[in-house]
């Protein structure tokens, strides 16, 4: 099978492209190596991948790229709740606009075959709560004059009570709360809009929760929360945990993200609709902070402070991936984060390729 990787020189990506080489398949990627996360050619690149260095959003790349492939794996996104607003046109122009090129390419060829997006957590918003008198309930943005007083855990809309957090279902109402959240939900959007026009299309988004593992970039704002902590430990400071600490997520290792990615596109039946990937075990940050720290003794450091945009708790129920995709990652906490605690971060290897432009 030619399958072709979006972003497949990228963190996620990179991983797919290695298991989908490992059997056998034919692979074609297209990454422009955006400077926000290269800082040029990485390493670890396959010598037996087609590599297109191009911008999904250029038109005139498709018609040479797309024919023959028999799926495509739509990882090239800029990700991360990024710097501040000023980020919001790099990420719609980038993720939508990015993703409505290449399903217009697609369209122009007729293609039919399987779309696996990544997408991610973030859609959720805050995650699932519950409240003693109220039951399920949804609550509402947290307010800046709560979070400067310390409050981070969100109240009842109803009766201001605390909540119980919950493992979120993928038919949880998706309630994007910042930038980076809305083009993903803005992406399966258009995705899901290709596959009911095209008879034959299936469409598998992917809701990956918090990945860490090799290859992660390293000091940019754009970096997962497990590399910014692994930086700051290799730099000989205590990582900056926001808030209290106690913020509840998902940590799943790249390989078994890879993975899942690698199971929707060559199972015997597609699984269309979207997929929690994770390992269904929350841990909070400063749980994984601790799970990085070096033997020398140097610890996390609790700073309070926190970032608008960000939630309290958002972590996921792995059943629907277990029995329809038949997903399971095979990585657990303890054991991923002792790997990742001297596994390589992304790093260069030479200039970035001719004619790549350092555009947004």
């Amino acid at each position: 099978m030619r399958v072709l990787v979006t972003g497949g020189a990228g963190f996620v990506g990179s991983h797919v492209v290695d298991e989908l080489v490992t059997l056998g398949h034919d692979v074609v990627v297209v990454d422009d190596l955006d400077p926000a996360a290269h800082d040029g050619l990485p390493d670890g690149l396959s010598s037996d991948v087609s590599y297109v260095w191009g911008d999904v959003r250029d038109i005139d790349l498709w018609p040479t790229v797309l024919p023959g492939v028999d799926a495509v794996c739509h990882q090239a996104a800029k990700v991360g709740l990024g710097v501040d607003f000023a980020d919001v046109g790099a990420y719609v122009s980038r993720n939508d606009l990015g993703t409505a090129v290449l399903l217009g390419a697609l369209h122009d060829v007729g293609f039919s075959g399987r779309i696996v997006l990544a997408s991610s957590m973030v859609v959720y918003g805050e995650g699932r709560y519950r409240c003693a008198e109220h039951g399920a309930v949804r609550p509402g943005p947290r307010l800046v004059a709560d979070l400067d007083a310390g409050r981070f855990e969100p109240p009842c809309p109803h009766c201001g009570r605390p909540l119980r957090s919950e493992a979120v279902p993928e038919d949880q109402p998706l309630d994007p709360r910042n930038v980076y959240a809305t083009t993903k939900v803005a992406q399966e959007g258009l995705c899901a809009a290709y596959a009911r026009e095209h008879a034959g299309c299936t469409v598998t988004a992917l809701r990956y929760h918090n990945i860490y593992g090799p290859r992660m970039p390293r000091d940019t704002p754009y970096a997962g929360v497990a590399s910014l902590f692994r930086s700051a430990y290799e730099r000989g400071e205590p990582p900056r945990v926001f808030e209290d600490g106690g913020q509840l997520r998902d940590f799943v290792h790249v390989a078994d993200v890879a993975h899942a990615n690698v199971l929707a596109l060559t199972n015997d039946e597609p699984a269309p609709g979207p997929f929690n990937v994770c390992t269904g075990e929350p841990h909070s940050i400063l749980d994984m902070a601790r799970a990085l720290r070096p033997p020398d003794g140097l610890s996390p450091v609790v700073v309070g402070g926190y970032r608008l945009g960000d939630v309290r708790h958002v972590f996921a129920s792995a059943e629907r991936a277990r029995r329809q995709l038949g997903f399971s990652a095979a990585i657990g906490f303890d054991d991923g984060m002792r790997r990742f605690a001297d596994a390589p971060l992304r790093w260069a290897v030479g200039p970035r390729p001719v004619g790549l432009d350092a555009t947004n």
